[in-house]
């Protein structure tokens, strides 16, 4: 990942080992105070809590206590144990205490004499067993749904946190969203030294999570919104505005499996950690060429990740082993994976979180994407550009050499139908069809290729037994190698 800026006097921080969390709120939660995590049923307020509790215990050699008023710690530990959470161990290791307190709120009286020395008592019982340094409330309106008066609420709200500060407790207490204002008491996020708001929303029949760091005292923070992905794993956060300009510009070169399109671009092929674009209408031979370049890829040992949005990957295989590309050679040898999705199962930002994970999981040398219009059904054009960018740039940090294919809507026009989309790329290689005399006729150019100097011969090409076979050109004078800068 990109280099992130810190604060020049930071306060102190407990990291929360949530994959990009750490990243937005640039090392952690404030060590030591509270934190108010918001959120609507189902947002992942107590999912964020547990995982910082958990890695704490686990990662960072700091107990935790769990006061959960809401479900029965048996409840929790069932809940969280398929995203690989076993409380259950750490509470037999004393490295995690789960208490339920169980509040009546028909017993809650509205005197001036109503407090939480109870809680206090209780909780401070509970952080001593085990030493800890990290606690967490779930949720907070249990403690005080019954009360009306919100100097009795704002002034109990005031000494809880205030008893977690004295005690220099890591704390994150959960909230429901309100109606009308952050939370349902309207008053925690005033008192709190941080506020993060998770959000689950619906656009289009598609569902997404959003997180974003409503306030930090005494610490910069990413001020976004950011999406998250609950999975097998956990919670897992893409900071989609953290990465930079900073990746390297590797002068080595690497081939595009074939020779003749090598000579095109210079006679060394694409720069390694290069993005690449091929465009065209249906049946020009995006995925074949694709297909060349992995099975080059592979050829020299490199891992390839292919990401199918069109096709399952048997289809693909079958397909390619048709023309003469045998690719599941190098899947029996775990140098090319393949990830298919349909493009409606997502959002574009689970999408992307997908992706990430995907290419953090199988680190490949090379990514293929195929095709990036498909993402089009679940987003308009300047969205998938947006994504892309953030895509790109996260490959480009790690050293991978990319190549998205897009499919053109028609003939005409064909070097304008993705502007949007080809600034993004540092090579753009358009593959097209032509009619004459009754037969169709492919034909494919370097529209671009920055760095190097390219042909701006436009080859025709044909399908065979053993792949795309580029055709020569009649002699002309044109056609010679040009720098384009």
């Amino acid at each position: 990942m990109a280099k992130l800026k810190v604060d020049p006097n930071p306060i102190a921080k407990a990291p929360t080992g949530i994959p990009g969390l750490d990243e937005i709120t640039f090392g952690g939660l404030p060590a030591g105070r509270p934190t108010l995590v918001a959120g609507g049923p189902g947002s992942g307020k107590t999912l964020l809590g547990i995982s910082f509790l958990v890695e704490g215990a686990q990662r960072y050699n700091e107990p935790g206590v769990l006061f959960t008023f809401e479900e029965k710690a048996e409840e929790l530990a069932t809940d969280v144990r398929s995203l690989g959470f076993d409380l259950n161990k750490l509470c037999d290791e004393k490295k995690l205490l789960v208490d339920y307190v169980h509040v009546d709120r028909t017993e809650i009286e509205e005197t001036g004499e109503y407090d939480l020395e109870g809680l206090f008592v209780r909780l401070d019982h509970a952080i001593k067993q085990i030493g800890a340094k990290r606690v967490m409330l779930d949720t907070i309106e249990t403690l005080f749904g019954g009360l009306k008066d919100t100097g009795i609420l704002r002034a109990e709200l005031r000494r809880l946190f205030r008893w977690l500060r004295d005690r220099q407790m890591t704390a994150v207490v959960t909230a429901e969203r309100g109606e009308n204002q952050f939370t349902r008491q309207g008053l925690e996020e005033y008192i709190t030294d941080a506020v993060i708001s998770l959000d689950h929303r619906v656009d289009e029949q598609i569902s997404t999570r959003r997180i974003r760091v409503v306030k930090y005292r005494g610490s910069t923070h990413g001020t976004n919104e950011y999406p998250f992905l609950i999975d097998r794993d956990g919670i897992n956060v893409l900071p989609v505005t953290s990465l930079s300009l900073e990746h390297d510009a590797p002068k080595e070169r690497v081939s595009s499996g074939l020779t003749a399109l090598d000579d095109m671009l210079g006679g060394k092929g694409f720069y390694r950690a290069s993005t690449v674009l091929l465009t065209g209408t249906a049946g020009t031979g995006k995925t074949t060429l694709s297909a060349h370049f992995v099975n080059a890829a592979c050829a020299r040992g490199e891992k390839c990740l292919y990401f199918l949005f069109e096709e399952s990957p048997q289809q693909m295989l079958r397909n390619m082993a048709s023309a003469g590309i045998e690719l599941r050679r190098w899947v029996d040898r775990g140098l090319l994976t393949f990830a298919a999705e349909r493009p409606n199962r997502y959002g574009l930002e689970n999408h992307l979180l997908q992706m990430h994970n995907a290419v953090e999981i199988h680190d490949p040398d090379v990514v293929v994407v195929d095709p990036i219009t498909n993402l089009m059904a679940v987003g308009s054009h300047t969205d998938v550009r947006s994504m892309l960018t953030r895509l790109i740039d996260f490959l480009k940090n790690r050293g991978v050499t990319a190549m998205f294919a897009s499919l053109t809507g028609g003939e005409h026009n064909l070097e304008t139908t993705e502007t949007l989309i080809s600034s993004l790329m540092d090579t753009w290689i358009l593959v097209a069809v032509d009619t004459q005399h009754d037969q169709r006729q492919r034909k494919l150019y370097v529209l671009k290729s920055r760095g190097m100097a390219h042909s701006d011969e436009v080859r025709p090409f044909r399908f065979t037994s053993h792949g795309i076979e580029l055709l020569p050109l009649r002699k002309t004078p044109r056609g010679k190698a040009r720098k384009r800068k």
